[in-house]
C-alpha cells in the first residue's frame, strides 16, 4: 500500500512539474528567433532528469545528456551522422602512416560567436591546453606535438599509433577560442558568458540549474548554414508525463515507456528504438575485503538471475548483461561469453565456502561475524527509462539475502550516489552508462579511468596491457582479437557486474527526422540529439 501511495504522489509531483513547464515555456516564445511568418520554429526535448550543468567544455556534468547539452555550441574538427565521419571544421582530413601524423584542412569560412575569425591557432591551441588542463572526455596525451602549418592547415604528431584517434581526438574534442580561454587558469569555474563562446549552431540564451532547462537559438551565421530550427529548448518532463507531454504538444520529443511506443505510433508519432548502448550495473568496491577478492565477486555473479531481473523489472524490455560488459548485439561483442554466469546458487555457496564462509541460519558468516553489505541505489533524482533504482535494488537484495548475503539497501540522490563510489565511500552500488556503441576506447574508460562510471580496476596487469594494446593496434581484426580477449579477463576478473542492457524508446511528431548517431554522439553518447538534426 505504501509503494502504490509514493507512486502516486511521484506522477502527482510529474504533473505538477510539467504544468510548470506549461506555465514557464508559455512565456518564452517572445525571445525567440522569428520567422518570416512571424512564428518562433521552436523544438523542444523532454528530459527526465533535467540538470546536466553548465554547457561549456569543463563545467558540463560528466554523462552523456551533457555532452549533448554543450555539443550544440561547440563544434569539433570532424563529426558523425547515421552513417559516418562527416566534416565539420575540418574539411578533409588525412592519416600519414609513415609519420604517425594526422592533417587536417580547416574550413576558411568559420567565425566564433563573438565575431573573431576561426583558425589553426585555435585548434593547436586547444590541444595544448588540454593537455595542460585535462577534458573529461579527450586523452589529448597521445598527442606529441602539434603544429598550425598555415592559418588553415593543422598537423598532430602521436605519441604513439592511436586506434581511436578519428573518434576521440577529432570527433569529440570541442575546439575552443584561444582568445577567451588563454588566461583561464580553472576551467571548470569559468562559467561567465563568454564560457559559451564557441562555433556551433546554436547559442546558449538560457539555462535554469534549478528547473533543469537549457534554451538555445539557432547562430544565423552558422557555416553549414543557418539552422532550420530557430530555438531548441531541453525541459524537464517525468517519465510518467512523457506521452502527454507529446499528446499535449508541449514537447516535441521524449523518451517513453517502452509499452507506449505502438500506442503512440498508432497516433501519428514516430518512434525510434536505440541499440543496447547503455549498461545497468552493480558497481563493487573491490579495494575494500571481502570484495577485493575475484572469488567473492565471481559468486555475486552467479547469485543474481540477471535474465529475470529484465523480466521483472524492465518488464522483459531489455537484455540480460554480459559479464564481458559489450551487449551480444553489439559489433566487438565476444561471442565465447555466451551463458557464463548463468544463475546457480550453488556455485554461488560453494565459493563462498571456499573463502571460509560457512552458512548458519539465513546468512553466512566468518570468524562470528555476518556477512553484510551495503546496496546504494538511486531514489530521487534518476528517473532515466531503464536506470536502476529502488525496485532494481529491492530485486538484488532478495537475491544475494537468498544466497545468504545480508544486504542493506540505502537510497540516495543520483549525483551523491555517483560521488559516494567516485570516492570509494560504498559496498556495492547500482549505476549504469553510455557509450557501449562506440570506439572499444570506451572499455578502457568503462575499466581503468578515474571517473565514478568506471570500475577503476587496475589489478590484473595482463588486463591493462590488452586494454593499452588495443588503443595502439590500428589493424581491425587484430584489434578485434584483443577487445574480445579484454571481454574475457573483466569476465573473470568481474570489477563490475553488468546487469543489464535497457530498450529505449524515443516518440517525437515528425518535425525534424531524429536519428540515432554511428557510434553514438562524440564518443558514443546512445541518445537521438545529434546537433546535425536540426540544422540541415
Amino acid at each position: 500500500m505504501l509503494k502504490k501511495r509514493k507512486r502516486v504522489l511521484k506522477v502527482l509531483g510529474c504533473l505538477l512539474v510539467l504544468a510548470a513547464y506549461v506555465l514557464v515555456t508559455a512565456g518564452c516564445g517572445e525571445k525567440g528567433v522569428k520567422e518570416s511568418g512571424g512564428e518562433a520554429s521552436t523544438y523542444t526535448i523532454a528530459d527526465p532528469t533535467g540538470d546536466w550543468g553548465f554547457p561549456s567544455p569543463y563545467a558540463h556534468y560528466a554523462r552523456g545528456p551533457g555532452y549533448v547539452r554543450m555539443s550544440f555550441i561547440f563544434d569539433t574538427l570532424v563529426w558523425k551522422d547515421a552513417g559516418g565521419y562527416i566534416p565539420a571544421l575540418a574539411e578533409s582530413w588525412e592519416y600519414l602512416k609513415d609519420e604517425d601524423a594526422y592533417l587536417f584542412r580547416l574550413r576558411k569560412d568559420v567565425t566564433w560567436h563573438d565575431g573573431q575569425k576561426f583558425t589553426a591557432g585555435d585548434v593547436a591551441f586547444t590541444i595544448n591546453y588540454t593537455k595542460k588542463h585535462p577534458y573529461q572526455w579527450v586523452d589529448t596525451g597521445v598527442v606529441k606535438d602539434v603544429e598550425a602549418l598555415d592559418e588553415y592547415t593543422v598537423k598532430m604528431y602521436m605519441e604513439k599509433p592511436y586506434a581511436p584517434f578519428l573518434e576521440l581526438v577529432g570527433g569529440t574534442l570541442p575546439v575552443l577560442p584561444e582568445h577567451i580561454w588563454k588566461d583561464v587558469q580553472e576551467p571548470r569555474q569559468f562559467q561567465q558568458k563568454e564560457a559559451l563562446t564557441g562555433t556551433g549552431p546554436y547559442k546558449l540564451v538560457d539555462y535554469n540549474k534549478e528547473q533543469g532547462t537549457y534554451l538555445y537559438e539557432a547562430n544565423e551565421q552558422y557555416y553549414q548554414g543557418a539552422p532550420g530550427i530557430k530555438q531548441l529548448k531541453f525541459v524537464k518532463v517525468g517519465g510518467e508525463v512523457s506521452a502527454a507531454a507529446l499528446r499535449q504538444k508541449q514537447a516535441g520529443v521524449a523518451q517513453i515507456p517502452p509499452e507506449m511506443a505502438q500506442e503512440l505510433e498508432k497516433e501519428g508519432f514516430k518512434c525510434l528504438e536505440s541499440s543496447h548502448d547503455w549498461v545497468a550495473k552493480m558497481v563493487i568496491n573491490h579495494q575494500k575485503a571481502p570484495l577485493d577478492s575475484q572469488e567473492f565477486r565471481q559468486a555475486l555473479a552467479y547469485a543474481i538471475d540477471r535474465q529475470a531481473l529484465v523480466n521483472t523489472c524492465l518488464r522483459g524490455y531489455g537484455l540480460a548483461g554480459s559479464p564481458g560488459l559489450l551487449p551480444p548485439d553489439n559489433a566487438w561483442y565476444n561471442p565465447r561469453l555466451d551463458g557464463q554466469y548463468s544463475y546457480d546458487p550453488g556455485k554461488s555457496a560453494e565459493l563462498l565456502a571456499g573463502l571460509g564462509y560457512v552458512k548458519k541460519g539465513s546468512y553466512f558468516e566468518k570468524d562470528g561475524q555476518t556477512l553484510e553489505l551495503e546496496l546504494l541505489v538511486s531514489g530521487s533524482g534518476s528517473t532515466m527509462q531503464g536506470a536502476p533504482g529502488e525496485r532494481e535494488g529491492e530485486f538484488i537484495k532478495g537475491q544475494l539475502e537468498q544466497a545468504g548475503i545480508k544486504i542493506n539497501l540505502r537510497s540516495l540522490e543520483a549525483k551523491t550516489l555517483d560521488n559516494r563510489v567516485l570516492e570509494n565511500k560504498f559496498d556495492l552500488a547500482l549505476s549504469g552508462h553510455g557509450g557501449l556503441g562506440g570506439d572499444p576506447e570506451n572499455l578502457n574508460k568503462a575499466i581503468i579511468a578515474k571517473g565514478f562510471n568506471s570500475a577503476r580496476y587496475e589489478q590484473s596487469e595482463e588486463l591493462n596491457s590488452l586494454l593499452k594494446q588495443q588503443l595502439a593496434e590500428m589493424d581491425q581484426e587484430k584489434r578485434r582479437e584483443l577487445v574480445g580477449r579484454v571481454q574475457e579477463l573483466y569476465a573473470r576478473e568481474m570489477p563490475t557486474l553488468p546487469l543489464y542492457y535497457p530498450n529505449w524508446y524515443y516518440a517525437h511528431n515528425g518535425q525534424v527526422n531524429l536519428f540515432f548517431t554511428m557510434q553514438g554522439i562524440g564518443s558514443g553518447v546512445p541518445l537521438p540529439f545529434n546537433k546535425m538534426v536540426f540544422v540541415r
